[in-house]
């Protein structure tokens, strides 16, 4: 089925649009219509899009118009504008809430957005079975591969690193000009880490190569670790991972966790569609989750539970409740989480206020210290 849909979606726009005779009544709260927006054409995040989509039609009558785009700016521009409804995003939501990167610009700053849930992905180090790597603090020293130009694989490389302690100053970089060269890298023998998701084909041929495969677990237990791991983006957990190159269920990986796609949407939709959106995409689950090989991991029990790339919107919260989903703990992360946005807005605003006419790199610059700032302060509330 979606084979068949991607070709009549080659144009770059996805229409989905089921008859209305076979579809159930639509909730009040639900747009008849709606644009989303997600990665290329081809990308696991598209294909799951579209198969939500699908799902939303056959149930609902609705039509869904996809916008992909192969930039963040593109995926979250018609978001910004109102021109989209809901992203299929990746780490771009988190950077665009804290001003970062693409965000870090008088144009942009930290962007008011909230989360419907997120897909569960694992995120690891992997290395070769011949070397004498057996932890991430073995890592020190070490060839790891950098991807340039790719801040998202970049902040999970750090985060890692961070559970041992260690940052780039204590490896060696090695940068790459993409990030599939980063995954051939070690099977390459250019680096001796790679940072990655398990179930890309680069992986698969390590581990069946003669040097084998091996992921380096990131101990659940670490609390010191874990908490320096989030100290560099609040969004990573713990994960049992027993699918990719060398997992299975009998030989599992403890990695990390991560979300992908982000289902993102502005502070501002109105709370009974966020409502009626996160119903829907719980009560059409069993229409979409053989989609892709992952897609059965947006059971809304995981998909929708901290941590994730921003906060949660109130819709969304409120239907999590009805079903018993939301926890004091998912509380108590939500209210941090938009303690930390709405302290950087502000510091944004006040720095906009007398900087907007700088050049960009001393905007940049000055921007980042004022961003550390706003964080340790509230960090010593």
């Amino acid at each position: 089925m979606l084979r068949s849909m991607a070709r009549c979606l080659m144009a770059g726009l996805a229409l989905t649009t089921i008859s209305s005779t076979a579809a159930l009544a639509q909730p009040e709260a639900m747009p008849r219509t709606m644009v989303w927006t997600s990665y290329d054409l081809g990308a696991s995040g598209y294909a799951e899009a579209s198969a939500i989509a699908d799902a939303f039609g056959r149930k609902y009558g609705m039509r869904v118009r996809i916008q992909p785009s192969g930039s963040a700016i593109g995926r979250l521009q018609p978001i910004f504008n109102d021109r989209a409804d809901i992203g299929f995003l990746g780490n771009e939501t988190f950077f665009a809430t804290e001003g970062l990167f693409d965000f870090a610009t008088p144009r942009f700053g930290p962007q008011d957005l909230r989360v419907l849930m997120g897909k569960v992905n694992s995120f690891g180090m992997a290395v070769a079975a011949d070397e004498n790597i057996d932890s991430v603090a073995d890592v020190e020293g070490k060839r790891v591969a950098y991807p340039a130009a790719n801040p998202s694989s970049s902040l999970k490389c750090d985060a890692m690193l961070a559970l041992a302690g260690l940052s780039r100053d204590d490896v060696e970089v090695v940068t790459f000009p993409t990030y599939a060269a980063t995954m051939s890298s070690v099977a390459e023998d250019k680096a001796d880490v790679t940072c990655t998701v398990t179930a890309t084909g680069q992986m698969y041929e390590l581990a069946e190569s003669p040097r084998g495969i091996k992921w380096l677990d990131l101990d659940p237990e670490d609390a010191a670790g874990w908490e320096r791991l989030n100290n560099i983006a609040p969004l990573f957990k713990p994960v049992s991972e027993t699918q990719g190159a060398g997992l299975s269920k009998d030989n599992p990986a403890q990695l990390m966790a991560y979300r992908y796609p982000v289902l993102t949407v502005r502070a501002d939709m109105d709370d009974d569609t966020a409502y009626a959106l996160t119903k829907a995409l719980d009560e059409t689950y069993d229409i979409y989750k053989n989609a892709t090989s992952t897609a059965s991991r947006y059971a809304i029990e995981d998909a929708a539970v901290p941590p994730i790339d921003a906060p949660f919107h109130p819709g969304s919260i409120r239907y999590l409740k009805e079903i018993g989903v939301w926890s004091e703990d998912s509380a108590q992360w939500n209210e941090a989480r938009l303690a930390r946005l709405n302290a950087l807005r502000a510091a944004w605003s006040d720095m906009m206020a007398e900087n907007s006419d700088l050049p960009e790199d001393e905007f940049a610059e000055l921007w980042s210290e004022r961003r550390e700032q706003a964080l340790a302060e509230l960090e010593n509330q």
